[in-house]
């Protein structure tokens, strides 16, 4: 294939910021109505190759090419312009606007001058159709839950006349109906003629999308590849640079006493619609419950009732048998809960803060003396956390903007756990973490269980829920569905008990 026949390349791609070369010398290469899978471990380089491709960010040195010709894209209205799109993995929406507003924003429809609400709201709905998914474009983009946030960030590319479409991520937060979807989707874009790179952390995935892909590994691309001649091994083996193999994880110690139980919890949503429906768990020290369910199933809202952010539901919460009902979500954290929660971005950082400041701002009581903080003991809770977790960051004084969303996550992690909690709440803990951190966080799931620790683990992936969880509660619209042991808990049962509830309430509707 000569140069004039990919639609979009990027040759000798550098870039280099304070203390890191994030890129250096990538040549990437796009063809019309193909897949390229984009891969590689958190830090790879993944995201700033995407965020140059879009206009972004401005490379140091190299140059991209679209049909041969040589193009500088000076901002994301330049990249708009020559008809490239991407879907962000961080969501880059305003939740003080509508989903219409938020699908041609900054590409507003208009007549004579005048904004056309009725004709945004109108191409919105056909568009969120075409997903198969009736979300109101008049709904506040904020009221919306993560899963169907997403669907609007699709919506929004899709909504525009893209030869070249950047997928960061894409089925994150969504359902395995909705992935399915959006497959279709995919499909039909192909035959557009649309190129797109699809970058997933969900290896199986990607090599049930994707024609042909490329993997970086440290900023440098080292192998390519048709879809059709490898596997997942050969995947992780030139991501990390080594033979694929699972980590050794060890196994938790034999539960032990109670430490958290909930009892008969519900809620509703300000519409008046059960969000949980009488839900009851109990956990044990030195065990992790893995809660799962599909898109809309309740572990978000259950966990969020378990640290009081909704004092005005129905039912109880305990640990270590007192009762924290009407505690204020300070008070549940001194007496030894925490939550890592689903969007890191929204609640599990600041963006303006460094590294350190982001991991100790939940403990700094911890670092204080008669009101004074010390810088030591602070720095050396940071060190501690980095070591542990294996956090890559270019130092704890940073921004912790700075890190990949791995390492963010990590650092996540790391503010909860130095307010030494008896139970640790983990909402989609892996939700855009590559394989190699993924793995490290599911082994150090099992170490935090074996020294002792509760740990209530919530995801929508069956692997993960199989690698991790000694019980697992199937949650499935706002119920508990089923319960199972370790050992029962193939994923065909989970996935049965998810859906075929589910579908027997929709039955009665």
């Amino acid at each position: 294939m000569t140069a004039a026949e990919f639609v979009l390349e990027a040759r000798g791609i550098s870039k280099q910021y304070p203390g890191t070369l994030a890129l250096d010398d990538v040549t990437f290469r796009l063809r019309p109505g193909m897949v390229t899978g984009l891969i590689g471990e958190n830090g790879a380089g993944k995201s700033t190759l995407v965020k140059i491709l879009a206009g972004v960010e401005r490379p140091s040195s190299g140059a991209l090419f679209l049909d041969g010709r040589e193009i500088a894209l000076r901002s994301v209205r330049d990249a708009d312009a020559h008809g490239i799109g991407i879907i962000h993995q961080e969501l880059n929406l305003c939740p003080n606007l509508s989903v219409a507003e938020n699908i041609f924003l900054a590409r507003e429809l208009s007549s004579h001058g005048v904004l056309n609400r009725r004709r945004q709201e109108e191409r919105a709905r056909a568009v969120l159709a075409e997903l198969e998914h009736p979300i109101d474009p008049k709904a506040l983009t904020g009221d919306l839950p993560l899963g169907q946030q997403q669907i609007v960030e699709i919506a929004k590319a899709l909504a525009r006349n893209v030869r070249i479409l950047m997928m960061d991520e894409p089925t994150s937060a969504l359902s395995a109906s909705e992935i399915g979807i959006l497959f279709r989707i995919i499909g039909e874009l192909k035959a557009r003629g649309v190129a797109i790179v699809y970058i997933s952390h969900r290896l199986e995935e990607l090599l049930g999308v994707a024609d042909c892909v490329s993997v970086l590994r440290d900023g440098r691309m080292v192998a390519e590849a048709a879809a059709a001649e490898i596997d997942v091994a050969w995947i992780v083996e030139q991501m990390t640079g080594r033979p694929a193999g699972l980590a050794e994880t060890p196994q938790a110690a034999e539960a032990g006493a109670e430490l958290l139980r909930v009892e008969s919890v519900s809620m509703n949503a300000a519409s008046g619609r059960a969000l949980l429906r009488d839900v009851s768990l109990r956990v044990h020290a030195g065990e992790v419950v893995g809660v799962y369910g599909l898109l809309g199933a309740g572990r978000t809202e259950l966990f969020e009732c378990i640290m009081g952010l909704h004092p005005e539901i129905a039912g109880s919460v305990f640990l270590d048998s007192k009762r924290l009902d009407r505690m204020e979500i300070t008070r549940r954290i001194s007496a030894g809960l925490a939550m890592v929660p689903e969007d890191r971005q929204v609640s599990g950082i600041v963006q303006s803060l460094a590294v350190l400041a982001n991991m100790t701002i939940s403990s700094l009581r911890k670092h204080t003396h008669w009101a004074c903080l010390s810088r030591r003991s602070e720095a050396a809770a940071g060190d501690e956390m980095t070591a542990e977790l294996k956090i890559k960051h270019p130092g704890l004084a940073h921004s912790i903007g700075a890190l990949s969303g791995g390492n963010q996550q990590k650092v996540v992690m790391a503010k909860c756990l130095l307010t030494r909690p008896r139970v640790l709440l983990l909402d989609e803990p892996t939700r855009g973490v590559d394989v190699g951190a993924k793995r490290e966080i599911h082994a150090f799931v099992r170490r935090l269980a074996a020294a002792g620790m509760g740990v209530v683990l919530a995801s929508s992936e069956l692997d993960e829920i199989r690698a991790t969880a000694d019980r697992v509660v199937v949650l499935s619209r706002g119920e508990v569905a089923a319960e199972f042991r370790a050992a029962e808990a193939s994923g065909e049962a989970l996935m049965s008990a998810a859906s075929a509830a589910a579908e027997g309430r929709a039955g009665k509707a």
